[in-house]
């Protein structure tokens, strides 16, 4: 590097806990400070010769400190979110102030000149508070990814984030590696190449140094780690291959060292060169992280990857080794069960195209040397809030409440989002129909109606170019992975049918479902849509790794499914079962066998929304599934946004197997089996107006419906003078997060309180009965009996709505507290008698206001104000219970700052002096669905202004926050007005 003959400088680089890559990395970096002359203190967790091995000089030093603990793992594949978050709390936010003491000393104690964190952001901080220069060199930071495990974990870790997005803010940039994530929290960026190690021995004399033929092909397996008890067998490779295994990482706990080896696998020396080894080999076996993705790329090794779960980096690692055509993905079941030949096979056959610099060590150094020399290389073109646009990507969005978090710095909350053109939101600009509608001519409806919709033409058309992608002829040169296991999966030569289900937008009632109230939905004009082929097994067309399970006697039944849009997220594209895993000893596998099932894998979860109703299908109905089945779902509903995504997946699934199987189903049942999807199997505790919803909607009218469990009272027509829309306040939604659950086991418990009390008051009532005695001809106990019978219909309270407001005041308000511990509850009342949640005995559960707001949401007389005689006092009124609603939502724990934020613009804009000389335009807002973010419900005026005022509300909201909100407007039909079509492509243009 150049620059050795410059006066030594001492640097500080601090190095976090998690994982091995930061460490090699950082030793490749540091090695080029040491070649300059430099002096370098590293503070790691990390064993000595990870540096000692590549840079033996006076000049290095290792300080032994662990300031971080990164991500914990519950195994190599999966990380514990809740341990992750209750670890780094217990390593540096109880420690804070001593760490922080203890490194400002040590810091002024070596006179370092410049601090590097790859990526520790307590050592922002202590350089700061030292008056030392900071900079951070890295391809994620702990920000954005604890910020998933906010999500998981609830309100109460929501600080955690903030802090650590302040301790990065004292950086003056950051040197950001290829396959970086989002890094909101810092000021500028400096791009390097990959950060790749060098190689010490040729490809040929790593292979004669091991004994391996030039005839041999061969698979490196470098995984850090494995499942204890399991076994690597010989069976696992294809013919001719040899398996180089590596146990070079001593981060993570893996199976036995000494365990032994089949012929053809060969266990490295733990101090082998890992670089070298890689080079070596045609294929590589791994994780996606940093190291293993950067020396693939590098040295042009195909890798063989399985996910793992609930590490928020993997996703922008992985799009860059696909982009660069150097990765295949492995179901983490086939890893396991030793199914490795068809992924190798289709490894070997790809050509790694990166031609990118691998020069980053000596890059980073020499910024890194020539910052602490005072010599700028920062253009300032990210500085101010554009320097924060990644801070809501994909779906990773923070979470806060006004006045519950440390102070906010002012630059991050004001950060700009920009979202790429990879959105996932649907465009809202209408499809050219006429063009779309001539993709008849490449398929004939045998069956159904379009009926014109524009995002189903789109899906029609997509269906299309799938089917002639593979077509040779067709010279179409870049496809996502989704879209070429689509077309190896259908047969396109027979029949696909299509269904179609909306999300929903939650008017009144949300939360209130599972206790039983009246609520209103409208369907939205997004929806999901599923296409669908059934097949004998002996026909089905079966990707490879589908193919090679098979068993030698004969085809069975198999179920394939593809989910577009899974580059949104860490899920996998694909996912096939064996339908015969659905029974066992003849009887189908139980609810809670189902669940983890689908659990065991994180990555491929999301499928238990689509299997998941072929289960209840045979579980529920006694349906036998012979035949294999193939899936694409194709969703425009955005994810965490409230709008019922998940529903309208359900619904559209079984609404779509119904069809292909000859299944008549009515709407409401088939709604009831969803339920049990996402109840049972999903595992998510929602009531049932969301599927309710979905299937049995209108466009342009209002479903009512009371949810006991669903009885519906009918369509409400929306007056032509009203309207409503949804606003997107960019804060992730999920009925399956802590906030949801802990609320509906509070109002369970609030339930079980309130019978208590009344059986007690009744037994009580009942023990004072005396011999009746008549009076004037009068009984007295003719007073108490009507009590009596009250006390009694109260003591098995079915549902809390089935309690009157004045009820619930007069005898149960104050006798409810206003918070229980689990351990407390269960000791007097035993269990809270709701089927789908747990109590835990060490959560503490907010009890009265969750019992509160389903009762009085109950009550409030929307669906009669909405019938009654237009005017601006009926929507005056409307718009107040829609308030009333949103403020009991808070009260219940269940807000957020953006919904918030949204509710007061809509607000401001309804009492500005503009709207009200107009006589109003916009009335009232609310919070909707299982709240905790998500989108608001509005009502105003159907006029050209309130479009306009909502157009502002966007505006304001984005100068607010950085993020330009969504609009969700218009209405579309519930799964079963739209039917499903039946559809044949056409055979001149499938031959």
């Amino acid at each position: 590097m150049v620059g050795s003959e410059k006066k030594s400088i001492v640097f500080a680089y601090y190095v976090t806990g998690h994982g091995f890559g930061h460490a090699t990395r950082v030793a490749e970096v540091v090695r080029h400070l040491i070649q300059a002359g430099h002096e370098v203190h590293v503070v790691t967790g990390a064993p000595d010769y990870v540096y000692t091995t590549k840079t033996q000089s006076p000049g290095l030093f290792i300080r032994k400190v662990l300031l971080d603990c990164g991500a914990v793992q519950a195994d190599a594949l999966t990380v514990d979110r809740l341990a992750s978050l209750e670890k780094y709390i217990q390593t540096a936010v109880l420690t804070r102030d001593s760490i922080l003491a203890a490194e400002v000393e040590w810091l002024k104690s070596i006179k370092a000149d410049l601090v590097i964190s790859d990526v520790v952001p307590v050592a922002c901080r202590a350089a700061a508070d030292a008056g030392i220069r900071a900079i951070c060199c890295t391809n994620f930071s702990w920000d954005f990814i604890y910020a998933g495990y906010v999500m998981a974990a609830g309100c109460h870790n929501r600080s955690i984030i903030w802090q650590i997005a302040e301790d990065y803010s004292q950086c003056e940039f950051v040197i950001r590696l290829p396959g970086y994530c989002p890094m909101p929290a810092f000021r500028d960026v400096i791009d390097v190449p990959l950060v790749v190690r060098r190689l010490h021995k040729t490809r040929e004399k790593v292979r004669e140094d091991l004994g391996i033929l030039d005839s041999h092909k061969v698979l490196i397996y470098n995984f850090g780690g494995q499942p204890a008890g399991w076994k690597l067998k010989k069976e696992y490779l294809p013919e001719g291959w040899i398996c180089l295994v590596s146990y070079s990482n001593p981060l993570v706990c893996g199976a036995s060292e000494d365990q032994e080896m089949p012929s053809n696998f060969i266990k490295l020396p733990k101090d082998f060169y890992t670089p070298d080894a890689i080079a070596a080999s045609d294929v590589l076996l791994g994780k996606v992280g940093y190291g293993t993705t950067s020396e693939a790329l590098a040295y042009k090794v195909p890798l063989v990857f399985v996910r793992r779960d609930y590490f928020n980096e993997e996703p922008f690692l992985r799009n860059m080794i696909e982009h660069y055509q150097a990765g295949v993905e492995m179901i983490r079941r086939d890893l396991l069960s030793g199914c490795w030949a068809p992924y190798i096979e289709r490894a070997i056959t790809l050509k790694p195209c990166y031609d990118g610099g691998v020069n980053g060590g000596e890059v980073a150094a020499r910024i890194i040397q020539d910052t602490a020399m005072g010599i700028n290389h920062i253009s300032h073109g990210l500085s101010g809030a554009r320097r924060l646009g990644d801070a809501i990507v994909l779906g990773y969005q923070l979470q806060r409440i006004t006045g519950k978090d440390i102070a906010i710095p002012e630059w991050y909350s004001l950060a700009q989002s920009e979202l790429s053109s990879r959105t996932q939101f649907p465009n809202k600009e209408v499809p050219d129909r006429s063009s779309l509608t001539r993709q008849s001519d490449y398929f004939a409806i045998l069956h159904g109606d379009h009926q014109g919709l524009p995002d189903t033409l789109g899906f029609l058309k997509s269906l299309a170019e799938i089917e002639s992608s593979g077509n040779p002829q067709n010279n179409i040169k870049l496809q996502t992975r989704e879209h070429l296991a689509a077309a190896a999966m259908f047969s396109w030569e027979e029949e696909i049918f299509v269904s179609r289900a909306p999300g929903r937008l939650d008017v009144m009632g949300g939360i209130a479902d599972y206790s039983g109230s009246l609520v209103l939905q409208m369907p939205t004009r997004e929806s999901c849509h599923v296409a669908i082929q059934r097949n004998h097994p002996s026909k089905h067309k079966l990707w490879k790794h589908a193919q090679a399970r098979q068993p030698k006697e004969g085809p069975t039944a198999v179920l394939q499914i593809v989910s577009f849009g899974s580059e949104f997220g860490n899920r996998g594209p694909t996912f096939d079962m064996d339908l015969s895993d659905f029974m066992e000893d003849g009887r189908p596998i139980t609810y809670e066998k189902a669940y983890n099932y689908f659990a065991r894998d994180p990555a491929q979860k999301w499928a238990a929304y689509v299997a998941g109703t072929i289960l209840v299908l045979i579980t529920e109905l006694g349906i036998r599934f012979e035949d294999s089945i193939s899936i694409l779902v194709s969703s425009g509903v955005p994810e965490g946004k409230g709008v019922s995504s998940s529903a309208a997946i359900e619904v559209a699934s079984m609404t779509a197997v119904a069809a292909s199987h000859g299944l008549n189903l009515d709407p409401r049942h088939l709604a009831l089996l969803c339920q049990k999807v996402e109840n049972h199997i999903v595992g998510a505790p929602c009531g049932v107006m969301d599927q309710m919803a979905s299937a049995c909607g209108e466009a342009n009218k209002l479903l009512a419906m009371v949810c006991q469990p669903a009885e519906v009272l009918g369509l409400v027509d929306i007056p032509p003078t009203i309207r409503f829309w949804g606003i997107d306040s960019g804060i992730r939604h999920s009925v399956g997060s802590s906030d949801y659950k802990s609320v509906r086991v509070g109002a369970f418990m609030g339930r079980k309180i309130i019978k208590s009390s009344a059986s007690v008051e009744l037994h009580s009532s009942l023990s004072n009965i005396s011999t009746p005695q008549q009076i004037n001809g009068l009984n007295p106990d003719d007073a108490d009996a009507d009590g009596r019978n009250l006390l009694e219909t109260e003591a098995s309270l079915d549902y809390l709505c089935n309690l009157s407001a004045h009820r619930y005041e007069a005898s149960y308000a104050t006798r409810l507290p206003e918070s229980l511990s689990g351990r407390d509850f269960v000791e007097k009342y035993l269990d809270h008698d709701d089927s789908v949640t747990t109590i835990d005995k060490e959560c503490n559960y907010a009890v009265r206001a969750p019992t509160r707001h389903p009762i009085y949401e109950n009550f409030r007389a929307f669906k009669a104000l909405l019938s009654a005689a237009v005017s601006n006092y009926q929507l005056s009124a409307l718009g107040e219970l829609m308030y009333q609603c949103h403020y009991s939502y808070s009260a219940c724990g269940l807000g957020s700052n953006g919904t918030d934020r949204l509710v007061n613009l809509v607000q401001e804009m309804q009492h500005s002096k503009s709207s009200e000389s107009e006589g109003g335009t916009l009335f009232g807002a609310k919070i909707t669905g299982g709240g905790s973010g998500g989108t608001i419900c509005v009502i105003g005026r159907n006029c050209l202004r309130s479009n306009e005022q909502l157009i502002e509300i966007q505006q304001r909201y984005k100068a607010a926050t950085g993020f330009l909100p969504y609009v969700f407007e218009g209405s579309s039909p519930g799964a079963a007005k739209f039917g499903h079509l039946q559809i044949r492509f056409r055979p001149s243009l499938t031959e």
